[in-house]
């Protein structure tokens, strides 16, 4: 459902005449997202609202139509999908995939550790969408549970793409950024990386959250929550099975040189149970 691209104020009114808002979904500091109904199909969209001026005055309008235009480029089952993007002189209109069920995040926090059968099946289907974006050549940077939205039948749609860059052979980044629970030791400690090791580390940090309910790194003081992310200083609990113990420490690695990779989750026999046949 693609809303009409337009410039100016007639263009969005246009568009937004299309559809019915519904209810705010959320707001943030930059932006609200609303539900709105497309009239004629009804079929249900986010739309993402960004003030133009504030996102120019705090100096992320640049990052803002990078990750704009990434989004763009991934079509896949697990990442969200980006319709249309509509401008006016204040404010840009962003038109997305509505996911009905909310963040993974709150997910998490409202049924504690999950079982390993419906914990493997969501980072199946997040290692799938990663494993997508490393093959177009990009990195997301931000991968948490709050990034992780869940469609009406639960399944798993990437989206906070807002500090996520193109990858170029030969080229490596050193931008400090993410969240800090969820940053791979070489993000924090400003050291140059590659990518999608950091991205693999950030998925292991999720693993651990879907079959613990808590994080392996957490502390109100930051410098010792950054001794313990460089120290790779955490706990398993006993009622993991041997498998996802494997897995999670092999994500969760703090040499990166030595970091199990994308493929390497692939074919661990523990992500590998039960997963769907093509």
């Amino acid at each position: 459902m693609a809303a009409s691209t337009g410039q100016g104020g007639s263009g969005i009114d246009t568009c937004l005449q299309n559809y019915k808002l519904r209810k705010t979904l959320g707001i943030g500091t930059f932006s609200q997202v609303k539900l709105a109904e497309h009239v004629l199909t009804g079929h249900n969209v986010a739309i993402k609202i960004l003030n133009s001026h504030r996102i120019r005055n705090v100096g992320i309008e640049e990052r803002v139509r990078r990750g704009i235009n990434i989004l763009r480029l991934l079509m896949h089952p697990h990442i969200i999908q980006l319709y249309d993007v509509v401008e006016t002189p204040t404010d840009i209109y962003i038109f997305m995939e509505y996911a009905k069920s909310g963040q993974l995040f709150d997910y998490i926090v409202e049924k504690g550790r999950l079982q390993e059968d419906e914990a493997r099946n969501f980072f199946q289907q997040i290692i799938s969408g990663v494993e997508y974006c490393h093959r177009n050549m990009v990195v997301h940077r931000d991968l948490k549970p709050e990034n992780l939205l869940l469609d009406s039948n639960h399944n798993v749609k990437i989206a906070g793409f807002g500090l996520s860059n193109i990858m170029r052979h030969g080229q490596l980044f050193k931008t400090s950024c993410g969240s800090a629970n969820y940053a791979a030791p070489e993000v924090i400690s400003g050291k140059l990386y590659a990518g999608p090791e950091v991205d693999v580390w950030s998925c292991g940090v999720i693993l651990y959250a879907l079959l613990c309910g808590t994080l392996p790194f957490n502390d109100e003081n930051l410098p010792n929550l950054f001794k313990k992310i460089k120290g790779g200083i955490y706990a398993l609990p006993s009622h993991l099975s041997p498998g996802a113990r494997d897995l999670i420490q092999r994500t969760l690695e703090v040499d990166p040189t030595k970091r199990i990779t994308i493929p390497g989750i692939c074919q661990h026999p523990w992500f590998q149970a039960g997963l769907p046949r093509l």
